[in-house]
């Protein structure tokens, strides 16, 4: 086989896998449906909601390194 055989079998596959990886990634994005408020409500009582935390009283102070 001749150089310029091997570089187009080497393009040819790496744009086959290239399309292959495209469709995978494509096809188990699309069906996730929106969390229900049943199921937004179970998460937030499990991690917590997104409320502001306490502030911190007598801790280190956090200086710039320069």
């Amino acid at each position: 086989m001749s150089r310029s055989v091997l570089i187009a079998l080497a393009l040819a596959v790496a744009a086959a896998s290239a399309a292959a990886t495209v469709l995978i990634v494509k096809s188990s994005d699309g069906g996730k449906p929106a969390l229900t408020e049943e199921q937004r409500s179970a998460r937030e009582k499990f991690f917590g909601s997104n409320k502001e935390l306490p502030p911190i009283k007598d801790g280190q102070e956090m200086r710039p390194r320069w």
